[in-house]
């Protein structure tokens, strides 16, 4: 708390390690394993290390993906944008608002798209996701209830459920 009552916005973790885990599925298990043993999740964080951005690749982007693609969230929004219009429409033209929508959503998707791949001059053919990743997770928790959840820990990875990372040893 800061000196006028209100919470630090200071962003960064702290508390002791009660577990590192080798996935964030892992990581997310034991607070939830906690939270079910009635422990006072909100003293518990859990703080990715070693982040990396991975890019993988999913095909060669062409012409006709370029087209495709910008045809299709084009036709999305314009059938978005007829919806609300149609919503407003006297005498039943809300069919004819909704095709009107959907039609020139997915020309101008179009439309877009030729210009967007255009622009990549052939610097980039190919489409991928993107996501950032951690090396391991570890799951902090406030000092005062550290030991607690430790033995909560433990008791789940006696069940042969998810067991924490050992610590490693420095030379």
């Amino acid at each position: 708390m800061s000196t006028q009552g209100m919470p630090s916005l200071d962003p960064r973790p702290t508390g002791l390690t009660i577990g590192t885990y080798d996935t964030y599925r892992e990581a997310q298990r034991a607070v939830d394993y906690l939270s079910d043993e009635k422990f006072p999740v909100e003293h518990t964080t859990i703080v990715g290390n070693n982040l990396r951005q991975v890019e993988k690749i999913t095909g060669r982007l062409t012409w006709g993906r370029a087209l495709t693609a910008g045809l299709a969230s084009g036709a999305w929004f314009g059938l978005f944008v007829g919806v609300l219009l149609g919503l407003f429409t006297t005498n039943g033209g809300w069919l004819a608002a909704l095709l009107t929508g959907v039609v020139l959503g997915a020309i101008f998707g179009m439309a877009f798209g030729a210009i967007g791949y255009a622009q990549l001059g052939g610097r980039r053919d190919f489409t991928s996701r993107t996501a950032v990743v951690a090396t391991t997770y570890d799951v902090l928790c406030d000092h005062k209830f550290a030991e607690e959840a430790r033995n909560h820990l433990a008791k789940l990875a006696l069940k042969g459920e998810v067991a924490p990372r050992l610590p490693e040893q420095s030379s």
